[in-house]
């Protein structure tokens, strides 16, 4: 009986083993389930407290970042206030530990500094308005001191060209030589630059048919001058002896070049055909052309290896551009350097100039008397008139009407007033006429290089003239006065019932001096016709355009 109730027994022993084992895995899985459910939840709030701590430092840096707090500690110019500020904020935050209240702070700070710096640049301003005009014009880096002139002249000539230098040389002003092929008589009393003879240059070679070979020598004229070894020299302005310089507005052209660096300023000439010809990469050496210092002592290292390399080039400019080539030195161009590849009357040339300073004249025993009834050196005496009063405005062009009797007047300041019938746009008008042939006389109007306009046929637009008679400075009004007188030629039978200018025999023009119009941007000044008591006198000022002011005929 025990054997069989201890076997009966058995299965139901095993059952609560059983049981009790499955109980048991029951709790260690549910011990390691909460372990693991700890583990998580620890994770996530460690996470959780990580990001919460970035986005509290991204906020602390975005406010002091915003406060411009870690730009003012860099800022060189307030140094010390920096420090200060540094010293203050960082005093603050171990007082109260409160990144707001600091940021406020800096904040203020900012913003006085602000205001500190644009009190102090509108002070600036309004002392660099109340300058006086001579002070201003001293900021300009290049003087008339800091330029040597080289004039290429011949003997054979010298008689007649010494006299156009003579016209625009300044003694004990401007610095300069004449370079001449032999020896000429000279005066003691005579206000030129000083003349040397140019050096031997038969051991160059030269093959051009058509050329001279004064080339040579003439290219050789910076390379000459800079041996001299002047002092204080920046530039070398080359030129022949019938060139005419407006010595200031050289400065004033120069003066926007850094003359550390390698420059070569010039200009090409009016002839299209010319340009191709040579090239529109090179200045015309009548028209006169700059080199800098560093660039002239750099091309009397390497001229003469250079000169016998192009034996077949005609003339010296184009000898001087083919080693500017070897240089790698381009030309910068200036519109205000004047070959003249022309023939006949400037007028169209100079009553519609560019807006750019008058620098040079040249080819003047070629084309007419700048003036009716006056010898072209007396002319240009004339002209200097104007100059000495405001070089930096003479030839520059205005343009204007009257609206009462349906005139278009255009002024070339210091030289000629045109007054037309009816009404030119400017468009029209600052285009020039063609009064002058081409340097190739059998071209036509295409072969020049710039855009020029027929001279009128109908009679009834014909411009009538009225050249610069007199000029004075009226210190009272601090105004230039320049009385321009009709150059009485027939005028041409006319049937418009339209007022004829022909009543006109004078045109007062009334401007103020203006030396620093080409420290601002180039444009045209303005002109206004006044009112005027007498029938036979016309009343016109010229001057800086006013705002919103336009050269327009109102419908």
């Amino acid at each position: 009986m025990s054997f069989l109730s201890l076997s009966f027994s058995n299965p139901t022993l095993r059952s609560r083993n059983s049981k009790a084992t499955t109980l048991e895995e029951l709790k260690n899985q549910e011990h390691k389930l909460s372990r693991l459910n700890w583990k998580n939840q620890m994770y996530y709030s460690f996470k959780q407290r990580i990001i919460t701590w970035l986005i509290l430092i991204m906020i602390v840096l975005y406010i002091l970042y915003s406060s411009n707090f870690l730009l003012l500690t860099n800022d060189k110019r307030d140094c010390s206030t920096s420090m200060n500020s540094d010293a203050t904020t960082e005093k603050q935050l171990k007082m109260d530990g409160n990144i707001s209240s600091n940021s406020d702070i800096v904040e203020r700070t900012v913003v006085e500094k602000k205001q500190i710096r644009k009190d102090k640049k509108e002070k600036e301003e309004e002392e660099e308005e109340d300058f006086p005009l001579d002070q201003l014009s001293q900021r300009q880096d290049t003087e008339l001191k800091h330029i040597v002139f080289g004039i290429a002249a011949s003997s054979g000539l010298w008689n007649v060209r010494k006299e156009y230098i003579k016209v625009w040389w300044k003694p004990n002003k401007t610095r300069g030589v004449v370079w001449l092929d032999g020896k000429v008589r000279t005066q003691a009393n005579e206000e030129l630059p000083e003349i040397r003879i140019s050096e031997d240059t038969t051991k160059f070679k030269y093959t051009n048919s058509q050329g001279h070979r004064s080339a040579l020598r003439i290219s050789r004229v910076v390379t000459e001058t800079l041996k001299l070894g002047m002092k204080d020299v920046r530039w070398f302005m080359m030129g022949d002896d019938d060139t005419v310089f407006m010595v200031d507005n050289v400065a004033r052209v120069l003066s926007k070049y850094d003359h550390t660096q390698f420059f070569y300023v010039g200009s090409s000439s009016e002839s299209h055909i010319q340009n191709i010809h040579f090239s529109y990469a090179m200045a015309y050496g009548g028209g006169g052309f700059a080199i800098s210092y560093p660039l002239a002592k750099e091309l009397a290292k390497m001229q003469d290896r250079c000169i016998q390399r192009y034996p077949a080039l005609y003339g010296s400019d184009d000898r001087m551009q083919a080693c500017m080539a070897e240089l790698g030195v381009p030309l910068s161009k200036e519109p205000g350097f004047h070959q003249y590849d022309v023939y006949g009357d400037l007028l169209g040339l100079l009553g519609a100039h560019p807006v750019t300073p008058l620098v040079t004249l040249h080819h003047l025993d070629v084309v007419q008397s700048i003036f009716p009834k006056m010898t072209r050196v007396q002319s240009l005496q004339h002209l200097m008139k104007s100059v000495k009063q405001d070089s930096g405005s003479i030839m520059q062009q205005s343009i204007c009407y009257d609206k009462k009797r349906h005139w278009s007047i255009s002024i070339s300041w210091g030289y000629v007033v045109q007054v037309l019938r009816g009404v030119l746009s400017p468009r029209e008008l600052e285009m020039p006429t063609r009064t002058f042939l081409n340097w190739y006389k059998r071209a036509d109007y295409t072969a020049y290089a710039f855009n020029t306009r027929p001279v009128t046929k109908n009679p009834c637009q014909k411009a009538f003239l009225f050249y610069m008679n007199r000029t004075r400075y009226d210190p009272a009004k601090k105004q230039v006065i320049g009385t321009y007188s009709r150059y009485k030629s027939t005028p041409p039978h006319c049937t418009w019932k339209m007022e004829s200018p022909e009543k006109i025999d004078s045109i007062i023009v009334s401007k103020r001096p203006d030396p620093l119009r080409w420290q601002r941007s180039p444009r045209r000044d303005c002109c206004r016709v006044q009112p005027s008591r007498k029938n036979s006198t016309m009343y016109i000022w010229v001057g800086k355009c006013q705002e919103g002011e336009v050269s327009e005929l109102s419908p």
